[in-house]
């Protein structure tokens, strides 16, 4: 590695030394632009890379709200500015037990060159909180909601910070938050993105990381002369990303055979066709209930418990010809990836963040797997939030048929982009390097031109 970026590398290190999911990103994404040091002098000039691995704001409060039993519950909630270059702060808030200082750090960090992927105006943020909705009553939700939004109405703004969902985070969640935030301010803006069309939200918006890492993936296989038609498929996850990446795949005329929760693996050899994803989407969304029942429902389909001892995941350990992680980071140990290629997989598309570890990722990147990451195949969530954000702006609404249009376009330009990076700057077809190269141009130029801020 250049001494500079080992230099940054060891100052995060240093800094942060129990933040090993933001030190990951950091030095994947150090990794990537190593090569460009040299070439590039304005950016050690300038102090680029110091700046962009310091958020420019970190907010952590407490919040308080009252359970059903009527007993006082505290949890802590955070909000991550990290970088606002080519835009206000622009990422999703997540809600579930795991949530600390360095997920979101690292989140905030990937986001940044995500959101420039998209070639929207939009800067890199995340938040959340440590509160777990699964088993709460809606009253619950909507208490613990309308509490956090009392402290994070104060720095969030249509032109400063727009949030949007994220794991635990739906349109229940983005309801009373927003119903919060009106109540507080008696304004009515786009300052969440992921709201119900009703009141201001954009069509296709809960479709759209799925889709987009779809037509990402379906865009990366064409380029091979290849595509999705009659191709087996892995995904992980059970959640919004999982379902519709599902959807898409039906349409694109693949074969899913798998998904996933927190509790096992569900694999179906003779594929998740619409009627079985249609129970799956009443059973997560409406019931919130576990993919342990897809068994029961479908006796065709096998259920495997979880196993927290295990060294490997059953879910990758299945003959297919793509794999669409979409559940959560570091699903994919090195172990796993040996597994994934042993059963003939040629693409690996990111639905999650970070799915795969720095081993899985090098391991992929020695056998020549087509690997798209996720700041790349799964910026069409916050792309259409992008959408949504002008939609507001506008005080209008445009079509399904209108986003989804915008939607396909805006993820064969982050191929293009992406592409045409990894060619010029590293080497061909090396996604990874391609994303976190052509994200990071544009953010350093951005950084640059508006001096020492």
């Amino acid at each position: 590695m250049h001494d500079v970026t080992q230099s940054i590398l060891d100052h995060v290190v240093k800094t942060d030394p129990h933040q090993p999911e933001f030190i990951q990103a950091v030095t994947s994404f150090l990794s990537s632009i190593d090569n460009l040091v040299d070439d590039l002098p304005q950016i050690v000039y300038h102090k680029v890379l110091d700046r962009l691995v310091e958020p420019e704001r970190v907010i952590m409060f407490r919040v308080p709200w009252i359970d059903d039993d009527g007993q006082l519950q505290i949890n802590r909630g955070y909000r991550i500015q990290m970088n606002s270059s080519i835009g206000p702060y622009k990422g999703g808030l997540r809600f579930h037990p795991s949530v600390n200082l360095s997920i979101l750090k690292f989140l905030a960090f990937e986001q940044t060159f995500k959101n420039s992927l998209t070639g929207l105006a939009m800067g890199g943020g995340k938040g959340g909180s440590d509160f777990n909705p699964k088993g709460k009553s809606d009253n619950e939700v909507m208490r613990f909601c309308q509490s956090l939004m009392t402290e994070l109405s104060r720095h969030i703004g249509e032109d400063t910070d727009i949030p949007a969902g994220d794991i635990g985070v739906g349109g229940r969640e983005i309801g009373y938050m927003f119903g919060q935030y009106k109540r507080l301010t008696n304004r009515s803006v786009g300052v969440l993105t992921g709201k119900g069309p009703s009141y201001g939200g954009s069509y296709i918006r809960p479709e759209a990381t799925g889709y987009g890492l779809v037509y990402l993936s379906a865009a990366i296989l064409e380029a091979k002369g290849k595509s999705l038609d009659g191709k087996t498929c892995l995904v992980s996850g059970s959640g919004n990303v999982a379902q519709f990446t599902v959807e898409k795949l039906l349409h694109m005329g693949a074969k899913p055979v798998s998904l996933s929760d927190s509790t096992g693996v569900l694999l179906d050899p003779s594929g998740i066709d619409a009627k079985k994803l249609a129970y799956v989407k009443t059973l997560k969304n409406v019931r919130r209930g576990r993919i342990a029942e897809y068994a029961q429902q479908f006796p065709e389909a096998t259920y495997i418990p979880h196993n927290g001892g295990s060294d490997s995941n059953p879910l990758w350990d299945v003959k297919a010809d793509y794999a669409f992680p979409c559940a959560t980071q570091n699903e994919i140990n090195a172990k796993d990836a040996k597994n994934l290629i042993a059963n003939g997989i040629k693409l690996v598309g990111e639905g999650a963040n970070m799915p795969t570890t720095l081993e899985a990722d090098a391991i992929f990147k020695e056998a020549g797997i087509l690997h798209a990451p996720g700041k790349a195949s799964n910026a069409g969530g916050v792309a259409v939030s992008g959408l949504e954000m002008a939609q507001n702006s506008q005080k209008l609404q445009w079509t399904p048929q209108q986003v989804d249009q915008q939607l396909q376009q805006i993820m064969k330009n982050i191929f293009a982009s992406v592409s045409n990076a990894a060619e010029k700057y590293s080497t061909k077809d090396n996604y990874v390097d391609g994303a976190n190269i052509a994200g990071f141009l544009k953010v350093s130029e951005a950084m640059i031109a508006q001096g020492y801020v």
